[in-house]
């Protein structure tokens, strides 16, 4: 059981254990663990569904850290989940004139990023970067000295900002593209895969300790059998625990060859449309 944080004399003891809403498979919780202890950004990759982002909530919540959460996106730039400096606010003001801000003071136009804000709070925070591989290898790379180090500098007053307390840094991947040696190496790497049928059981009485034997035996067995027809979105997770939700509603057996509220599970048409008209 997790203490207080106000029980912890060294925020670095810090240990997560899995909570009510997540399952943490013991390989998992040893990596995580270490990482925190060892305040070493933790990258988390595999496919979609698997509970790579949720971990990162799941862990501030267990903990009771605030968050800062940066959802990575292909025209990032590094230095922007640092820091953006308004030059164009700055000029309208010296123009216009405001009551509002300092045109003399930099610091009024100086807006921080997810990054700026975990580095500059007065308590540890988790730190999520979301996606990392949507973001280019430049973007990566900027990254570098700044997650290894928990700094960066402000260029236009030359200001160094150091991390106050390191943030738990947690950082997701689906893979898409290949992040650079450098960056990984920067990393404590873990891959999740998808869960087996056994822990998908655990994670299902997590959300559902109520719930019919006899349904979730069948429904597992549709779903990872759907799983494996080769299709261009299986089902991950989520889709699975929605499904199951409009099952124990409606108060159906799914079968392989019948299964309802199939829109549930599937999302692309294509893979519809391939389930109900087979190719024989």
């Amino acid at each position: 059981m997790n203490k207080s944080l106000g029980d912890r004399k060294d925020l670095a003891l810090l240990e997560f254990r899995g909570t009510d809403r997540y399952y943490l498979s013991p390989e998992l919780e040893e990596i995580v663990n270490i990482s925190i202890a060892m305040e070493k950004p933790l990258l988390l990759s595999g496919e979609a569904g698997t509970g790579k982002t949720q971990l990162a909530f799941e862990i501030a919540r267990a903990l009771g850290l605030q968050m800062e959460i940066a959802r990575c996106k292909s025209t990032f730039q590094g230095e922007e989940l640092c820091y953006v400096y308004d030059t164009v606010l700055r000029l309208n003001d010296s123009r216009f004139g405001t009551d509002q801000r300092d045109v003399n003071n930099i610091w009024d136009y100086l807006r921080f990023g997810p990054i700026g804000r975990a580095f500059r709070a007065e308590e540890k925070r988790v730190l999520l970067l979301d996606e990392i591989d949507k973001t280019d290898s430049d973007t990566q790379d900027n990254l570098l000295d700044v997650l290894e180090d928990c700094s960066f500098v402000i260029r236009e007053i030359n200001y160094l900002v150091r991390a106050k307390h390191k943030p738990i840094i947690l950082i997701t991947s689906n893979a898409k593209r290949e992040l650079s040696d450098p960056f990984l190496r920067r990393c404590f790497c873990h891959f999740i895969p998808f869960p087996t049928e056994e822990e998908m059981e655990k994670i299902v009485r997590l959300h559902f300790p109520h719930l019919d034997q006899d349904l979730l035996v069948r429904a597992l067995d549709v779903f990872y059998h759907l799983r494996q027809q080769g299709l261009e979105k299986p089902p991950a997770t989520a889709e699975f625990l929605d499904w199951l939700s409009a099952l124990e509603r409606s108060s159906q057996l799914p079968k392989r060859d019948k299964i309802p509220f199939l829109g549930t599970l599937l999302k692309r048409t294509k893979d519809i449309l391939e389930f109900r008209n087979p190719k024989r």
